[in-house]
C-alpha cells in the first residue's frame, strides 16, 4: 500500500504550518548546509502507515528518501522504516512533521489490525468518526490494518437511524419500499437497538441491521430469533467493539464488526536518528 493519501499541496501545508518563517535554531547555529542523514526506526512492533507521505515530505523539500517498510506491512522493534539524506536544514525542517504522521497513522493501522486478527474470519469496518480533517489518511491507516470503511460519508450509503424514523408517518415496509424505489443499487442499513426492532425491520426488507450497543448475548438472541423466523439480514454489530471483545461478538453470530476505536489509539513510537555525513 504505497499510494499517497495526501496531495503535495496538503503535505506542503503541513510543513508550512510547522515552519512558517524558517528554522530559527538550525539557521542560528550555522549548520544549515552541512550534509546529514537520518533514519526512522520502529521502537516497538507496529503495522506501518504514512511512511510514503513521510518520504514525500523529504523529497518535496529537496532531500532524498528511501522507504524500507511500506504502509500495511508489519515492522519489528528497531526495524529500519525510512532513511533520508540532504542538508541539515532540510532534514531538521521535515523531521518532526514526518515522524508525527507515521506515529499517528501507524497507531490507527496497528489498532485496526489487532481487531481484524481477533475478529477473523468476520470482517471489520471503521466508522466515519475520524478526527475532522484527517479522513484521507485515517482511511489509508484503517485499510493498512486490514479493515475496511463502514461509511466514507453521508453521500454514498443508506443508513436509517432512529433519528430519521421519528419523522416518518408510515409503516417500516412502506419506508423500505420507498427507499428501494429511489435507490435500487444500494443496500439499506437500519440501526436497531432491540431484538424486537431487528425483527420488524428485517421483516420489512432491510438487507443489513446495525445492532447498536448490543452485548454478545443480545447478538446471539437476535441471530437465533431471526433464523427461526427465516430472516437472513446481515448483522453488523456496532458500539464498543475492541480487540479484546471482538471474538465474543463473532461467536455470537455477527457478520460484520463496526468500530471507531482505532481512531483514538495511542500513536506508535518511531525513533529518529541523525548522522553527520563527511563530504
Amino acid at each position: 500500500m504505497n499510494y499517497l493519501a495526501l496531495t503535495d499541496e496538503e503535505l506542503a501545508y503541513l510543513l508550512y504550518d510547522d515552519v512558517p518563517c524558517g528554522d530559527l535554531t538550525t539557521e542560528t547555529l550555522g549548520i544549515a548546509q552541512q550534509t546529514a542523514r537520518l533514519e526512522f526506526r520502529a521502537r516497538q512492533e507496529m503495522v506501518v502507515c504514512a511512511i510514503e507521505e513521510a518520504a514525500r515530505l523529504f523529497t518535496l523539500s529537496g532531500a532524498k528518501a528511501d522507504v524500507h517498510v511500506h504502509s500495511g506491512r508489519h515492522a519489528g522493534k528497531d526495524e529500519l522504516l525510512l532513511e533520508a539524506q540532504g542538508n541539515a536544514q532540510i532534514l531538521h525542517r521535515v523531521w518532526k512533521t514526518a515522524q508525527v504522521l507515521v506515529e499517528w497513522a501507524s497507531g490507527i493501522s496497528t489498532a485496526s489490525a489487532a481487531i481484524v486478527i481477533a475478529a477473523s474470519p468476520v470482517a471489520v469496518a471503521c466508522t466515519r468518526k475520524n478526527v475532522p480533517g484527517t479522513k484521507a489518511l485515517s482511511v489509508k491507516a484503517v485499510r493498512a490494518g486490514g479493515a475496511t470503511m463502514h461509511r466514507l460519508g453521508l453521500s454514498e450509503s443508506m443508513l436509517l437511524f432512529p433519528e430519521h424514523r421519528m419523522y416518518l408517518d408510515e409503516t417500516p415496509a412502506a419506508t423500505v419500499a420507498r427507499i428501494k424505489r429511489a435507490e435500487p443499487e444500494r443496500k439499506l442499513v437500519v440501526e436497531v437497538v432491540t431484538v424486537e426492532e431487528a425483527v420488524v425491520w428485517a421483516t420489512a426488507g432491510a438487507e443489513v441491521l446495525q445492532l447498536e450497543k448490543f452485548v454478545p448475548e443480545s447478538v446471539a438472541e437476535c441471530r437465533g430469533t431471526l433464523d427461526r423466523a427465516g430472516l437472513k439480514p446481515v448483522l453488523a454489530v456496532a458500539g464498543g467493539i475492541r480487540a479484546d471483545n471482538a471474538a465474543a461478538y463473532v461467536r455470537a453470530g455477527a457478520d460484520l464488526l463496526v468500530t471507531s476505536s482505532p481512531y483514538t489509539a495511542p500513536p506508535k513510537d518511531v525513533q529518529v536518528r541523525f548522522f553527520k555525513v563527511t563530504p
